[in-house]
């Protein structure tokens, strides 16, 4: 008699799974960078005002993108931050930072109010704008902007009864519409960038296969991540040997830019079971503490002259001195991660925490990592 052989379908499912490093599940919802236990918590730290993140949410609240009078600037059909419709720049960033922040607030604070304004911001824009032109900086805009409205289409879409599911699907038409048609186009060029471009596509890349469900999409952002044939990817922009970042050089506003990007992507993959903070022996930590220590003062870290992967950007002799103790915030979510999930040190990064205190709003950042990122 033959015996029987049952195969486990999770079986047939391994060898996809050991080549990618992504894991065989549902995608969290919401899960961008927060699952409805870290709201709760946040929710929590609001109500019993618990220090020191409270003091952070206080920066949020006063800002005024996070208020729920805020009084929109467009919408618009047209949007870039550079050539003919450059004057849309700053309106249409601040428009949409005023629905990431709207959405966090209702998030934390369960006051509705908060959650119309940011479905006010997403609706009229996503009946309204059909285009971001092919300028330079195109790729930059649907990476900055489109994680702030991917963050809040996310968070609408799952924790607020007040949107009709037809309203979602127009915002997710602006999404894979008109953001991100101009990401892929990046991902098909030849690379030609410093590398926090390619971090910034990646983490509005990477959210919006979150909002949508696409596992293709997310093992693409994954596969960027590691081993893209760009500047962007962590092995191309932080060295192994010194941590040193591929744009110290340049100057230290976008070496912080471009670490954080990364950070934020890890963060994303994090909250959907996926671990990139470890990748290349935590080789992010790494970079970021190399930031820390040279924007901290310390004039004796390793630099080395720069081979870029595009060829254009190796002249750079020294490191740079430009922006140079001008403290961003984005290290207390690296900090978080690496110290309090998994007990390694970063001293440099602390000292930045303690000098700099709670952190606040950055425009290009998730920001408020202080209050943001407090929970497990």
């Amino acid at each position: 008699m033959r015996k029987l052989i049952i195969i486990c379908p999770f079986i047939l499912l391994l060898p996809l799974i050991m080549a990618t490093g992504v894991q065989a599940q549902r995608f969290v919802h919401p899960g961008v960078l927060h699952t409805q236990k870290d709201f709760d918590y946040l929710y929590k730290v609001v109500q019993k005002k618990i220090e020191p993140a409270y003091s952070s949410y206080l920066l949020l609240k006063d800002n005024p993108c996070a208020s729920a009078d805020y009084k929109m600037n467009g919408p618009y059909k047209t949007i870039s931050r550079d050539g003919e419709f450059r004057w849309t720049k700053t309106k249409m960033e601040t428009d949409f930072s005023a629905a990431y922040l709207n959405a966090i607030m209702w998030m934390v604070t369960k006051e509705p109010a908060h959650a119309r304004r940011a479905a006010e911001i997403l609706l009229a824009y996503a009946d309204t704008l059909t285009t971001i032109p092919a300028t330079n900086d195109a790729p930059l805009l649907a990476g900055l902007e489109g994680f702030k409205i991917v963050y809040a289409a996310e968070v609408l879409k799952y924790t607020y009864n007040g949107i009709t599911a037809q309203q979602v699907a127009k915002i997710t038409k602006m999404i894979t519409g008109v953001f991100l048609p101009v990401i892929e186009t990046f991902y098909a060029a030849k690379p030609y960038t410093n590398g926090n471009w390619g971090g910034i596509v990646t983490k509005t890349y990477m959210a919006a296969a979150i909002y949508l469900g696409n596992r293709e999409m997310y093992k693409k952002a994954i596969g960027f991540y590691h081993n893209a044939n760009d500047n962007g990817n962590i092995k191309n922009y932080i060295s192994g040997e010194t941590g040193q970042i591929q744009e110290s050089g340049r100057d230290q506003g976008h070496s912080q830019l471009g670490i954080g990007a990364l950070a934020t992507i890890c963060e994303e993959a994090w909250k959907q079971g996926d671990d990139l903070y470890s990748a290349l022996d935590n080789r992010l930590m790494k970079g970021v503490e190399y930031v820390a220590r040279y924007n901290l003062g310390d004039d004796h870290v390793p630099f080395t002259t720069w081979k870029d992967i595009t060829g254009k950007y190796g002249k750079w002799g020294v490191i740079s001195t430009q922006s140079r103790g001008k403290f961003i915030p984005i290290y207390v979510m690296v900090y978080h991660h690496y110290v309090q999930r998994k007990g390694f040190q970063m001293p440099y990064t602390k000292q930045i925490i303690d000098k700099v205190g709670p952190e606040g709003f950055d425009r290009d950042q998730p920001a408020f990592g202080t209050f943001l990122f407090a929970g497990k």
